[in-house]
């Protein structure tokens, strides 16, 4: 999930083809439905993103009661009006009538506390939960950002990879070489700097044991001359989340895929290629593009069938994009990674998003 910021921003206008009343407000590459006429193109408004929860007088407020997602009616999801999808909220508040959302634009300024803006934290099912322990040794993830909410990440023409992105629950593994010692997590917990003791009940430990993800760990960890190890990957099948890429979910058909490897060399944390380090000693998340950076052809490869199962079953979710050279990006402040997420993937029936 990435992270919540209500900014202002300014906006682009585009005519709703299929709705007289209704237009197209453009952030980023995101565009939310609007009353004609409301905005025009340059003006600034504020940007309430999916997955922000909004307290009950702003709905109120926006003419939104009854209408947004969740069990409280008051979550912002993706939605299709009059056909056209409609990702986020544009809006100007009332409490901040006074504000130069223009200057506040330019500056980033996050409106997210003024509000009472909340971000959505999924729910954990038991079999995700467990007793947990202190781990500040474990090697973190890091939030992915959404390409088309920050299409500067990229330069066009850059050389990047395009790796399916799976609907599962993400399992961090850290291997601490001086101790031979394991650390497994989830993002939930991991972002804490929690791990959960081992259970045999608990869906990482099923997995990671599974596929000897920790005797892959320390294998690299030996080969590299590294401190610490962290492989993530992503665990799915029926129980785990709604689309189960033909996995049932026992433990002998669990399904996991790795989508990324971290090593601790000489004091410093370096991300590795998977596909180079992990190729042979673990199932891998597929390739599905490797070129020039063009954000069209992300986001039609980012919809589709998926690819997991090798049978097509069900939608895909998305493709997760990296640079084939690892780098810095001042759009995150961190590594040049992001992601694009298939229209039908947001907007189908019945989805779950646990942790």
């Amino acid at each position: 999930m990435s992270t919540l910021r209500v900014t202002a921003e300014v906006l682009t206008v585009h005519e709703h083809p299929n709705a007289d009343a209704l237009e197209l407000a453009q952030v980023g590459l995101y565009r939310a439905v609007v009353a004609k006429g409301a905005y025009r193109t340059g003006e600034a408004a504020v940007y309430i993103p999916e997955q922000s929860v909004l307290p009950a007088g702003l709905i109120e407020e926006l003419g939104l009661t009854g209408r947004l997602a969740g069990s409280g009616s008051d979550r912002v999801r993706a939605v299709r009006l009059r056909g056209e999808l409609s990702q986020g909220i544009v809006c100007r508040p009332k409490a901040l009538a006074g504000v130069d959302l223009a200057r506040a634009a330019a500056e980033g300024t996050d409106f997210a506390g003024t509000l009472g803006i909340v971000k959505w934290v999924p729910p954990v099912p038991p079999t995700m939960d467990g007793e947990v322990e202190s781990a500040p040794g474990l090697m973190p993830w890091v939030d992915i950002e959404n390409i088309q909410r920050y299409p500067g990440i990229f330069e066009s023409g850059e050389p990047v990879v395009l790796t399916e992105k799976i609907h599962g629950s993400a399992c961090l593994l850290t291997y601490l070489a001086d101790e031979d010692r394991v650390h497994v997590s989830s993002k939930g917990f991991g972002a804490r700097s929690l791990a959960l003791k081992e259970d045999p009940r608990n869906l990482y430990w099923r997995a990671v044991r599974a596929h000897d993800v920790a005797g892959t760990a320390a294998r690299l960890a030996a080969r590299l001359g590294a401190r610490r190890i962290g492989i993530f990957g992503e665990v799915y099948g029926a129980g785990v989340q709604d689309l189960a890429y033909g996995a049932d979910g026992r433990r002998e058909s669990l399904g996991y895929a790795a989508f990324d490897v971290s090593a601790e060399i000489d004091g410093a944390v370096r991300w590795l290629d998977a596909a180079e380090f992990l190729e042979g000693e673990l199932p891998l998340v597929p390739r599905l593009f490797e070129g020039p950076y063009d954000i069209e052809r992300v986001l039609e490869v980012a919809t589709g069938r998926e690819t997991v199962s090798g049978r097509g079953l069900h939608l895909r979710e998305g493709v997760v994009i990296r640079p084939t050279v690892e780098r810095y990006s001042p759009v995150t402040g961190g590594r040049a990674i992001a992601k694009a997420v298939s229209g039908a993937y947001l907007t189908r029936k019945g989805g779950t998003e646990f942790e």
